[in-house]
């Protein structure tokens, strides 16, 4: 018995309003892509990380704040090709994938499960205050929280980023430095770095590739507030 042919594309499109601009229009038109699609990958950093094995000190400091398995995941060998397949199957419309056996969809309990985040607690919200704030006021707010405000080139970056570079040449001098004798207040400050870096490297990536936001500082102020938020 001849099969009519599987319709190649969506039955409907009142839902799926974001076809037209969906790569899979392309494939399903025949114009295969053949470029593989990367994703944003901080491969500088993790190098640095696992070029720089925190202290203990540090180490305990980022268990209590819920962090510290990301950092022990580290990279992790990406495969393009099923990136890229699964970002076809992906429609942005419902936030689902839609796969040939049916949808499906990335949930918080996966989250929790692979890095043991929090997921059920405070809202993450962006005081108005600082929505407001302009580059200086930002770097006065990361010398109180770090102790580190960069100055020269370092500094010219304007709106609310700062490069990932400087935050890891600090790093790097203060890494030596940390002991058993350090007092709580620098294996604060180095941890909020380490966050920050991860947050806006890791977690939260731009397109730039280095730099972050200066907006992640205000969940940082409190460190053992931290596991509170979802």
């Amino acid at each position: 018995m001849d099969l009519p042919p599987v319709h190649p594309g969506p039955a409907a499109d009142q839902i799926l309003v974001l076809q037209g601009d969906h790569r899979s229009a392309y494939v399903w038109e025949g114009h295969v892509l053949d470029q593989t699609l990367r994703a944003r990958r901080p491969d500088d950093l993790w190098d640095f990380l696992r070029g720089r094995a925190f202290h203990a000190c540090v180490v305990h400091c980022l268990r209590a704040t819920g962090f510290l398995k990301i950092f022990e995941i580290g990279r992790m060998q990406l495969d393009w090709s099923l990136i890229t397949e699964l970002i076809e199957w992906w429609r942005p419309e419902t936030h689902i994938f839609h796969l040939p056996t049916g949808k499906a969809t990335i949930t918080l309990q996966d989250v929790q499960v692979l890095y043991g985040l929090c997921v059920d607690g405070l809202a993450v919200a962006l005081p108005q205050y600082m929505r407001a704030m302009m580059h200086p006021q930002y770097l006065d707010l990361l010398g109180q929280y770090t102790g580190f405000r960069p100055q020269g080139e370092a500094a010219v970056r304007g709106g609310s980023r700062i490069s990932v570079t400087a935050i890891r040449q600090h790093m790097e001098v203060l890494h030596p430095d940390i002991t058993d004798e350090t007092e709580d207040l620098h294996i604060d400050r180095y941890t909020r770095l380490a966050l920050f870096l991860l947050f806006g490297g890791v977690l939260f990536p731009n397109t730039s590739g280095n730099l972050v936001s200066l907006r992640f500082l205000h969940h940082l102020h409190q460190l053992d507030e931290l596991p509170q938020y979802s």
